[in-house]
């Protein structure tokens, strides 16, 4: 069973920081580009960040460069988003997004909010 399970969100107050983790299972991790996706209120979603297979090159929101950072260890079949300088504009459910080109395999966990207020 093919499971994706974000956490670590939670309220943070403007210039804060939070890590959230993406813990996957039910499939060959170290196959599949992660990304992180969010959607806040009346808003699409969208791609924030996206990191291949072995993590060697990542791509990033221009609004998020120089603050967020995605790294993951295959080891543990996991993926990290650390979020630094938080704005209220990040405010959004954040999704974890598993993507293998080859076979078109697509997993999304169910989400984790994160909230930037003071």
């Amino acid at each position: 069973q093919v499971q994706l399970v974000e956490s670590g969100g939670g309220l943070v107050q403007p210039g804060g920081s939070l890590r959230l983790s993406c813990a996957a299972s039910g499939f060959t991790f170290s196959s599949y580009a992660m990304r992180w996706h969010r959607q806040a209120p009346g808003k699409e979603r969208e791609l924030v960040v996206h990191i291949t297979t072995t993590g060697g090159s990542t791509m990033y929101l221009d609004s998020v460069k120089g603050r967020f950072t995605i790294s993951r260890d295959n080891a543990k079949n996991t993926v990290y988003l650390q979020m630094n300088s938080l704005k209220p504009e990040d405010t959004a459910v954040y999704y974890c997004n598993a993507r293998n080109i080859f076979n078109g395999y697509d997993f999304w966990g169910r989400g984790t909010q994160v909230t930037v207020s003071s």
